[in-house]
Protein backbone atom coordinates (compact mmCIF):
# COMPACT_ATOMS: atom_id res chain seq x y z
CA UNK A 1 0.00 0.00 0.00
CA UNK A 2 1.32 3.43 -0.99
CA UNK A 3 0.92 6.53 1.19
CA UNK A 4 0.81 10.26 0.45
CA UNK A 5 2.53 12.83 2.62
CA UNK A 6 0.69 16.18 2.61
CA UNK A 7 2.42 19.24 4.03
CA UNK A 8 1.92 22.99 4.12
CA UNK A 9 3.94 25.97 5.33
CA UNK A 10 2.03 28.29 7.68
CA UNK A 11 2.49 31.02 10.31
CA UNK A 12 2.58 29.33 13.75
CA UNK A 13 -0.74 30.79 14.92
CA UNK A 14 -2.55 28.83 12.18
CA UNK A 15 -0.84 25.52 12.88
CA UNK A 16 -3.59 24.36 15.25
CA UNK A 17 -6.60 24.80 12.89
CA UNK A 18 -4.61 23.18 10.08
CA UNK A 19 -3.62 20.34 12.42
CA UNK A 20 -7.28 19.77 13.23
CA UNK A 21 -8.12 19.57 9.51
CA UNK A 22 -5.22 17.20 8.87
CA UNK A 23 -6.12 15.11 11.93
CA UNK A 24 -9.76 14.78 10.91
CA UNK A 25 -9.13 13.64 7.35
CA UNK A 26 -5.64 12.16 7.53
CA UNK A 27 -4.92 8.81 9.15
CA UNK A 28 -1.19 8.73 9.77
CA UNK A 29 -0.90 11.30 12.55
CA UNK A 30 -0.08 15.02 12.38
CA UNK A 31 3.36 16.58 12.79
CA UNK A 32 4.26 20.25 13.31
CA UNK A 33 7.84 21.01 12.28
CA UNK A 34 9.54 24.26 13.24
CA UNK A 35 11.38 25.89 10.33
CA UNK A 36 14.98 26.88 11.00
CA UNK A 37 16.97 26.52 14.22
CA UNK A 38 14.16 27.18 16.72
CA UNK A 39 14.33 24.36 19.28
CA UNK A 40 12.63 25.39 22.55
CA UNK A 41 12.59 21.83 23.90
CA UNK A 42 16.37 21.43 23.86
CA UNK A 43 17.77 24.97 23.59
CA UNK A 44 16.64 27.30 26.41
CA UNK A 45 18.61 30.17 24.83
CA UNK A 46 16.22 30.25 21.87
CA UNK A 47 14.99 33.82 21.42
CA UNK A 48 11.54 33.22 19.96
CA UNK A 49 9.29 31.18 17.70
CA UNK A 50 9.84 30.93 13.95
CA UNK A 51 7.94 32.93 11.37
CA UNK A 52 6.65 29.72 9.80
CA UNK A 53 6.11 26.06 10.66
CA UNK A 54 5.30 23.07 8.50
CA UNK A 55 2.22 20.98 9.25
CA UNK A 56 2.10 17.52 7.71
CA UNK A 57 0.04 14.36 7.68
CA UNK A 58 -0.13 11.05 5.84
CA UNK A 59 -2.94 9.44 3.86
CA UNK A 60 -3.19 5.82 2.77
CA UNK A 61 -3.89 5.66 -0.98
CA UNK A 62 -6.99 3.49 -0.65
CA UNK A 63 -10.60 3.91 -1.80
CA UNK A 64 -11.11 6.88 0.56
CA UNK A 65 -7.97 8.73 -0.46
CA UNK A 66 -9.45 11.14 -3.02
CA UNK A 67 -12.32 12.23 -0.79
CA UNK A 68 -10.01 12.71 2.22
CA UNK A 69 -7.55 14.72 0.16
CA UNK A 70 -10.37 16.88 -1.25
CA UNK A 71 -11.64 17.70 2.23
CA UNK A 72 -8.13 18.71 3.31
CA UNK A 73 -7.85 20.95 0.24
CA UNK A 74 -11.17 22.63 1.10
CA UNK A 75 -10.05 23.24 4.69
CA UNK A 76 -6.70 24.63 3.58
CA UNK A 77 -8.42 27.04 1.18
CA UNK A 78 -10.62 28.33 3.99
CA UNK A 79 -7.63 28.94 6.30
CA UNK A 80 -5.79 30.58 3.38
CA UNK A 81 -8.45 33.31 3.39
CA UNK A 82 -7.04 34.40 6.77
CA UNK A 83 -3.33 33.60 6.50
CA UNK A 84 -0.51 33.66 3.91
CA UNK A 85 -0.12 29.90 3.49
CA UNK A 86 2.24 28.09 1.18
CA UNK A 87 1.04 25.62 -1.41
CA UNK A 88 -0.20 22.22 -0.26
CA UNK A 89 2.67 19.85 -1.05
CA UNK A 90 2.29 16.13 -1.75
CA UNK A 91 4.71 13.24 -2.14
CA UNK A 92 4.13 9.50 -2.49
CA UNK A 93 5.94 6.82 -0.51
CA UNK A 94 5.81 3.13 0.27
CA UNK A 95 4.39 1.69 3.52
CA UNK A 96 7.75 1.36 5.27
CA UNK A 97 8.89 4.80 4.11
CA UNK A 98 5.91 6.66 5.56
CA UNK A 99 6.36 5.04 8.96
CA UNK A 100 10.03 6.06 9.06
CA UNK A 101 9.19 9.60 7.89
CA UNK A 102 6.38 9.96 10.44
CA UNK A 103 8.57 8.86 13.34
CA UNK A 104 11.39 11.20 12.34
CA UNK A 105 9.31 14.23 13.39
CA UNK A 106 8.96 13.12 17.01
CA UNK A 107 11.56 12.81 19.72
CA UNK A 108 11.95 12.88 23.47
CA UNK A 109 10.42 15.87 25.28
CA UNK A 110 11.35 16.93 28.83
CA UNK A 111 9.16 19.28 30.87
CA UNK A 112 10.30 19.59 34.48
CA UNK A 113 10.16 16.09 35.93
CA UNK A 114 8.06 14.88 33.01
CA UNK A 115 9.57 12.91 30.14
CA UNK A 116 7.29 12.45 27.12
CA UNK A 117 8.59 9.49 25.11
CA UNK A 118 7.38 7.97 21.82
CA UNK A 119 7.06 4.20 22.15
CA UNK A 120 9.80 3.45 19.62
CA UNK A 121 12.48 5.43 21.48
CA UNK A 122 14.40 4.03 24.45
CA UNK A 123 15.10 6.10 27.56
CA UNK A 124 16.31 5.34 31.08
CA UNK A 125 14.64 7.56 33.68
CA UNK A 126 16.82 9.69 35.93
CA UNK A 127 16.05 9.97 39.66
CA UNK A 128 12.87 11.98 40.21
CA UNK A 129 11.64 11.80 36.61
CA UNK A 130 8.29 10.36 35.55
CA UNK A 131 7.53 9.06 32.07
CA UNK A 132 4.55 9.38 29.76
CA UNK A 133 4.62 7.17 26.66
CA UNK A 134 2.78 9.04 23.93
CA UNK A 135 2.68 8.35 20.21
CA UNK A 136 1.19 10.87 17.76
CA UNK A 137 -2.08 9.62 16.36
CA UNK A 138 -5.63 10.56 15.47
CA UNK A 139 -6.21 12.70 18.58
CA UNK A 140 -4.43 16.01 19.13
CA UNK A 141 -1.78 16.17 21.83
CA UNK A 142 1.82 14.94 21.94
CA UNK A 143 3.32 17.67 24.12
CA UNK A 144 5.18 19.42 21.34
CA UNK A 145 2.57 22.09 20.63
CA UNK A 146 3.07 25.25 22.75
CA UNK A 147 -0.39 25.03 24.35
CA UNK A 148 0.09 21.42 25.44
CA UNK A 149 3.64 22.07 26.62
CA UNK A 150 2.54 25.01 28.78
CA UNK A 151 -0.30 22.98 30.29
CA UNK A 152 2.17 20.22 31.15
CA UNK A 153 4.33 22.84 32.87
CA UNK A 154 1.33 23.98 34.90
CA UNK A 155 0.55 20.41 35.91
CA UNK A 156 4.17 19.86 36.94
CA UNK A 157 3.88 22.91 39.21
CA UNK A 158 0.36 22.40 40.57
CA UNK A 159 -0.44 18.69 40.87
CA UNK A 160 -0.21 17.42 44.44
CA UNK A 161 -0.40 13.87 45.75
CA UNK A 162 -3.88 12.37 45.66
CA UNK A 163 -5.63 15.43 44.22
CA UNK A 164 -8.70 15.27 41.97
CA UNK A 165 -8.44 16.71 38.46
CA UNK A 166 -10.73 17.45 35.51
CA UNK A 167 -9.42 17.53 31.93
CA UNK A 168 -11.83 19.15 29.46
CA UNK A 169 -11.04 18.46 25.81
CA UNK A 170 -8.62 15.67 26.67
CA UNK A 171 -7.67 14.79 23.09
CA UNK A 172 -5.00 12.10 23.28
CA UNK A 173 -5.25 12.09 27.08
CA UNK A 174 -1.71 13.38 27.56
CA UNK A 175 -2.62 15.89 30.29
CA UNK A 176 -4.73 13.39 32.23
CA UNK A 177 -1.98 10.77 32.03
CA UNK A 178 0.72 13.25 33.05
CA UNK A 179 -1.39 14.37 36.03
CA UNK A 180 -1.64 10.82 37.36
CA UNK A 181 2.07 10.22 36.78
CA UNK A 182 2.74 13.38 38.81
CA UNK A 183 0.62 12.12 41.69
CA UNK A 184 -3.05 12.97 41.05
CA UNK A 185 -5.33 10.42 42.67
CA UNK A 186 -8.18 10.56 40.17
CA UNK A 187 -8.88 12.27 36.84
CA UNK A 188 -12.06 12.71 34.82
CA UNK A 189 -11.28 13.40 31.16
CA UNK A 190 -13.96 14.76 28.83
CA UNK A 191 -14.02 15.03 25.04
CA UNK A 192 -16.90 15.34 22.59
CA UNK A 193 -14.89 13.64 19.80
CA UNK A 194 -15.30 9.86 19.78
CA UNK A 195 -11.85 9.35 18.19
CA UNK A 196 -10.29 11.33 21.04
CA UNK A 197 -12.15 9.29 23.65
CA UNK A 198 -10.90 6.05 22.10
CA UNK A 199 -7.36 7.42 21.87
CA UNK A 200 -7.34 8.70 25.47
CA UNK A 201 -8.59 5.38 26.79
CA UNK A 202 -5.97 3.45 24.81
CA UNK A 203 -3.15 5.77 25.90
CA UNK A 204 -4.25 5.60 29.55
CA UNK A 205 -4.15 1.82 29.40
CA UNK A 206 -0.75 1.81 27.66
CA UNK A 207 0.63 3.99 30.47
CA UNK A 208 -0.88 1.80 33.19
CA UNK A 209 -3.12 4.55 34.60
CA UNK A 210 -6.52 3.54 33.24
CA UNK A 211 -7.85 2.75 36.72
CA UNK A 212 -7.18 6.35 37.83
CA UNK A 213 -8.62 8.03 34.71
CA UNK A 214 -12.28 7.98 33.71
CA UNK A 215 -12.64 9.06 30.07
CA UNK A 216 -16.12 10.34 29.20
CA UNK A 217 -17.63 11.21 25.82
CA UNK A 218 -19.20 14.64 26.25
CA UNK A 219 -18.65 18.16 27.57
CA UNK A 220 -19.67 20.39 30.46
CA UNK A 221 -22.05 20.49 32.17
CA UNK A 222 -22.20 16.70 32.59
CA UNK A 223 -24.12 14.51 35.01
CA UNK A 224 -20.98 12.50 35.80
CA UNK A 225 -18.96 15.63 36.67
CA UNK A 226 -19.94 16.82 40.15
CA UNK A 227 -20.04 20.50 41.08
CA UNK A 228 -17.21 21.50 43.39
CA UNK A 229 -15.48 18.17 42.99
CA UNK A 230 -12.05 19.04 41.58
CA UNK A 231 -9.00 20.70 43.08
CA UNK A 232 -7.54 21.34 39.63
CA UNK A 233 -9.16 21.60 36.20
CA UNK A 234 -7.41 22.03 32.86
CA UNK A 235 -8.91 22.97 29.50
CA UNK A 236 -6.51 23.05 26.55
CA UNK A 237 -9.16 23.94 24.00
CA UNK A 238 -9.98 27.22 22.21
CA UNK A 239 -10.91 30.74 23.27
CA UNK A 240 -14.46 30.12 22.06
CA UNK A 241 -14.86 27.00 24.19
CA UNK A 242 -13.33 28.68 27.24
CA UNK A 243 -15.65 31.69 27.02
CA UNK A 244 -18.72 29.52 26.49
CA UNK A 245 -17.78 27.08 29.29
CA UNK A 246 -16.36 29.57 31.80
CA UNK A 247 -19.18 29.12 34.31
CA UNK A 248 -19.39 25.29 34.09
CA UNK A 249 -15.60 25.08 34.41
CA UNK A 250 -15.48 27.26 37.53
CA UNK A 251 -18.43 25.32 38.98
CA UNK A 252 -16.38 22.11 38.94
CA UNK A 253 -13.73 23.54 41.30
CA UNK A 254 -13.45 23.18 45.03
CA UNK A 255 -13.49 26.56 46.88
CA UNK A 256 -9.69 26.81 46.68
CA UNK A 257 -9.38 25.02 43.33
CA UNK A 258 -7.44 26.23 40.29
CA UNK A 259 -8.39 26.25 36.61
CA UNK A 260 -5.74 26.20 33.85
CA UNK A 261 -6.94 27.27 30.39
CA UNK A 262 -4.90 27.25 27.19
CA UNK A 263 -5.30 27.25 23.42
CA UNK A 264 -5.89 31.03 23.54
CA UNK A 265 -4.50 33.15 20.70
CA UNK A 266 -3.20 36.45 22.06
CA UNK A 267 -5.69 38.40 19.95
CA UNK A 268 -8.56 36.62 21.79
CA UNK A 269 -7.13 37.08 25.29
CA UNK A 270 -9.32 40.05 26.22
CA UNK A 271 -12.58 38.23 25.51
CA UNK A 272 -11.41 35.25 27.57
CA UNK A 273 -10.44 37.51 30.47
CA UNK A 274 -13.83 39.25 30.27
CA UNK A 275 -15.63 35.90 30.33
CA UNK A 276 -13.62 34.80 33.37
CA UNK A 277 -14.24 38.11 35.12
CA UNK A 278 -17.93 37.57 34.48
CA UNK A 279 -17.85 34.36 36.53
CA UNK A 280 -15.86 35.93 39.40
CA UNK A 281 -12.47 34.41 38.51
CA UNK A 282 -9.03 35.91 39.06
CA UNK A 283 -6.01 35.31 36.82
CA UNK A 284 -3.17 34.25 39.11
CA UNK A 285 -0.66 33.44 36.35
CA UNK A 286 -0.28 34.24 32.67
CA UNK A 287 2.22 32.52 30.39
CA UNK A 288 2.84 33.68 26.81
CA UNK A 289 4.47 31.38 24.25
CA UNK A 290 4.65 33.07 20.85
CA UNK A 291 1.05 33.79 19.85
CA UNK A 292 -0.42 31.50 22.51
CA UNK A 293 -1.52 32.35 26.05
CA UNK A 294 -2.06 30.04 29.02
CA UNK A 295 -3.88 31.27 32.14
CA UNK A 296 -4.22 29.90 35.65
CA UNK A 297 -7.29 31.26 37.46
CA UNK A 298 -8.93 30.95 40.87
CA UNK A 299 -12.17 32.15 42.43
CA UNK A 300 -12.39 35.82 43.31
CA UNK A 301 -12.97 39.20 41.70
CA UNK A 302 -10.55 40.60 39.14
CA UNK A 303 -8.36 43.39 40.54
CA UNK A 304 -9.14 46.88 39.25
Amino acid sequence: MKWSELSIRTPPEYAEPLSEIFRRYGEGGVAIEEVGDWDPDNDPATLGPPDFVIVRTYLRQDATYRSRRSMIQVGVKLVALLAPLGELQESTMEEGEWLTAWRSHYGLLRIGRLVIRPSWQEYVLRPGEVMVVQDPGMAFGTGHHPTTRRCLEQLEQRVTSGMSLLDLGTGSGILAIAAVKLGAGSVVALDNDSDAVESARGNSQANGVDTEIKVIHGTLPHSLVPSGGYQLAVANVTAQVITSKAQPLMDTLTPDGCLVVSGILHERLQEVEEALAGVNATVVEQVIDGDWVTLAVKRGAFPN
